[in-house]
This record gives structure tokens, C-alpha cells and sequence, in this order.
């Protein structure tokens, strides 16, 4: 039944790859299709697939389905407040006409953005302003684009939504999530520095000007922006709010975000206006966090099917085969493996990746704090580099780059960073 298991997998993997389902769908395919190679009957109370994987799998992951619509809900805030373009406005009035000053500073307002909301309404809200302004002074196009990428994925490791997510997917107390995202975070943001300052430097300056065209929603963003002018100095701090209480007063996630909605209306919007504002950015919200949450609902049942008592036996003693357990084995194995999280691959946490996570914590093979720091590393290269994720895509169409060369320039950074979390989590959880 273990090979079974293995060859749904593949098949499931081709069918995301090829583009044949979308990867929602493929996973709940995947999800029932591993429950019953594994022996789980299709209907009844306890271990089936009706019950377990559909039922109750669905809703495994609904406090982070709520995380993510906060955090969508913050940024949309950020948006219509003018919070995150008065950001990147005073960071480039800063930044005068150097282009390395100017990137770094588009690189910090990048991270804050990752770590509010992550994906493409992080990407849009640093990059609308930021990209034009940064090819402006003469950095290279594709630079540009990956300097957004690269400050998302510095904030990757503050973004709460994602602390939620591995705490159920891996049975973890947030605190222990938290406490491998403070370490690997210094080896995100070194990395983000130093892709910057060489690759401004390695290119130099090249003065062109040449940007797709926006979408219709974001000269309608745009033109709003001017009208509001900008927002409040102390508005300014509304990404820091939800950080600060996590991570410092370790107040729970989703208060936290609630606390940084409330702070983002407070500090920007009239009271008369409060009600108002504040539906309106929720409706957006939703729109934003409807695609992730589709793929979490899936994930889930992905994550159930893999944890059924059927598919743990048939697993167990393939990956005992073949899973390395010296600890320099298990640094190069899996850091050669990091591509595989490229292209919605096997390895992509927010895909096949969760239900290989979920196996490897419900066979106990490695702890659950080794495949956290494992699968942190790999989400760490997925969020900067893969060409078909959302904030690739839009970064790079909108600096006028293909993703394709995107990703050539940022992997070997976002490479270093993933290898050194593999290390990082060998070294202290193996």
C-alpha cells in the first residue's frame, strides 16, 4: 500500500505540474485517493474518508483560514489608508537618487508588507510605488523585482498567518514555531541585504524606463492614494502593531491582527467613517484571501488522509528506508532537494509539500520541530523564487521582466537561506 501511496503522489504531482487540475483540486483528489490506498473505508464515524478527511479535514487548518483573512484585511487597510504608499514615499524622498539607498529602504518596506499579508498583496502594496521608483534611479528592472521578493520573504519568517499554519499542520504550540522564526530570520534578511547591495552593484545603474501597464484596480488604488495624500507618522507603525504583540508580549495571533486593524482605522480614518472603512477593506479582504484559503481547505484534508492510521503503517517503512538520519546526510540530501519546492513541485508546503510534512510528523521519524525547520527553509525559497507563485509573477510583469529571470537572480540567495535553516534545524533538532 506504501508504493500506492507513493504513485498517487506522483500522479498528483504531474496533474499540479502539468497544469491538468488546479492544485485545490488536486489535493482533495489526492487526499481521498491516499485515504483509501490505505485501507480507510469511505463512510463512517472514525479513520473515513467522508468523516475524517472530508468533514473534519476540511476545517484542520480554519484558524489559520482566519489568520490569513485578517491579514489580507490589514493590508487592504494599508491600501486604501495610504499607510503602505506614504511608507514607500518617505523611504524614496529619503533615498534621494541613490539607487542603493533607495532599494534597501524598498527592501525594509517590503519585509513589514511580508510579514502583514505575504504573497501578491504584499508584493503590490511595496511594489507600486517602490519598482517604479527604484528603476527611476537607475536599478536594473529584474533587481528591482527581486528586491520586493526578497524583502517579502525577510518578513516571511514574522508573518503570523504562517506561524498559524505550521503550529496545526505540524501539531506545534506556536511558541516553539516562533522560536525557529527568530533564527532563521537573520539568515533571511542577510541575504536580502546582500542580494541589494551586489546585485546593484554587480549590474550598476541602467536608466530605462519601461513598466506593464497596471491592472484597471490599481490605478483606481493609485488615484485614491493622491486624494487621501499621506497618512499620519504614527500610522506609519500599523505593521509593527500585530509584530510587536506576538512576538514580544506574545499575545495570541489572531488578536494581534485584530489590534493592527484597529490601530491602521484609529490612526488614519475619522471616527464617523470608522464603520465604513473597515467593511469596505473586509470585503476586499476577502476577495485577496478566498484563493488561500480554497488551497488551506485542501491542504487539510490532504493533511488528514496522510495521518490516517492505514497510511502511517503504509508509509512508515519506506521512509525508514530512505530518509537520512546522519546528520551531514540529511543537510545534503535535503539541500539538493530544495528545486523540488519550485514549479507547485513535491516539496511546496503549500501543496504536496504539507501532506510529505504531515507524514513525516504522523510516522514520527523526525521530530516535528526538524520538519518544521525543514519545510520554514523550503518556504523560504517558494516564496521568494518560484516563477509560478502569485507574487513572482506580479513583481515581475510589473518591473516588465519575465519570472523566469527573476528567479535566475534571487534562487542562489534564497538557496543559502534554506540551507542554512536545514542546517540550522539538524543541528538542533536531529
Amino acid at each position: 500500500m506504501g508504493i500506492a501511496i507513493i504513485v498517487i503522489m506522483a500522479i498528483g504531482v504531474a496533474l499540479i505540474l502539468t497544469g491538468k487540475l488546479p492544485t485545490a483540486f488536486a489535493l482533495v483528489l489526492l487526499a481521498v485517493a491516499i485515504a483509501l490506498a490505505g485501507g480507510a473505508s469511505f463512510v463512517g464515524a472514525e479513520n473515513s474518508v467522508l468523516t475524517t478527511v472530508v468533514q473534519n479535514g476540511a476545517i484542520t487548518l480554519a484558524s489559520t483560514m482566519v489568520a490569513i483573512l485578517l491579514g489580507s484585511w490589514l493590508g487592504s487597510l494599508m491600501r486604501d489608508t495610504a499607510i503602505a504608499s506614504t511608507l514607500v514615499r518617505k523611504t524614496v524622498e529619503f533615498g534621494g537618487d541613490r539607487p542603493v539607498v533607495i532599494a534597501l529602504g524598498v527592501l525594509v518596506i517590503s519585509a513589514l508588507c511580508g510579514a502583514v499579508t505575504g504573497s501578491a498583496p504584499a508584493a503590490l502594496l511595496a511594489g507600486v510605488i517602490g519598482i517604479p521608483a527604484m528603476i527611476a534611479v537607475g536599478v536594473p528592472k529584474v533587481t528591482a523585482a527581486g528586491t520586493i521578493l526578497m524583502g517579502i520573504g525577510a518578513g516571511v519568517p514574522f508573518e503570523l498567518p504562517v506561524w498559524q499554519f505550521f503550529s496545526t499542520a505540524l501539531h506545534l504550540p506556536i511558541p516553539q514555531v516562533r522560536s525557529f522564526m527568530i533564527l532563521l530570520f537573520p539568515f533571511a534578511a542577510a541575504a536580502a541585504v546582500a542580494y541589494v547591495i551586489v546585485e546593484t552593484r554587480r549590474r550598476g545603474t541602467v536608466h530605462a524606463w519601461s513598466l506593464a501597464a497596471p491592472a484597471d484596480g490599481t490605478r483606481v488604488v493609485t488615484s485614491r492614494r493622491r486624494r487621501l495624500g499621506d497618512a499620519p507618522w504614527f500610522a506609519l507603525l500599523t505593521p509593527l502593531v500585530p509584530i510587536v504583540l506576538a512576538l514580544v508580549l506574545q499575545v495570541p495571533i489572531i488578536p494581534s491582527l485584530l489590534a493592527g486593524v484597529l490601530f491602521a482605522v484609529v490612526t488614519t480614518t475619522r471616527p464617523a467613517l470608522w464603520g465604513t472603512t473597515m467593511l469596505r477593506s473586509l470585503y476586499d479582504g476577502f476577495k485577496v484571501a478566498a484563493p488561500p484559503i480554497t488551497l488551506f481547505i485542501a491542504i487539510g484534508m490532504l493533511l488528514a488522509a496522510v495521518g490516517l492510521p492505514g497510511s502511517v503503517a503504509a508509509l512508515r517503512p519506506i521512509v525508514e528506508a530512505v530518509a537520512p538520519t546522519n546528520i551531514w546526510l540529511y543537510v545534503i540530501v535535503f539541500s539538493v532537494l530544495v528545486p523540488l519546492c519550485l514549479y507547485r513541485g513535491p516539496l511546496n508546503i503549500f501543496g504536496l509539500g504539507a501532506g510529505i510534512a504531515g507524514a513525516m510528523t504522523a510516522i514520527g521519524f523526525y521530530s516535528p520541530m526538524a520538519v518544521l525547520g525543514l519545510m520554514t527553509s523550503y518556504n523560504q525559497v517558494f516564496g521568494v523564487a518560484d516563477p509560478t507563485s502569485t507574487q513572482t509573477v506580479w513583481a515581475s510583469q510589473y518591473a516588465g521582466v519575465s519570472p523566469q529571470a527573476v528567479m535566475l537572480r534571487v534562487l542562489p540567495y534564497a538557496w543559502v537561506v534554506a540551507i542554512a535553516g536545514i542546517i540550522l534545524s539538524a543541528v538542533k533538532y536531529l
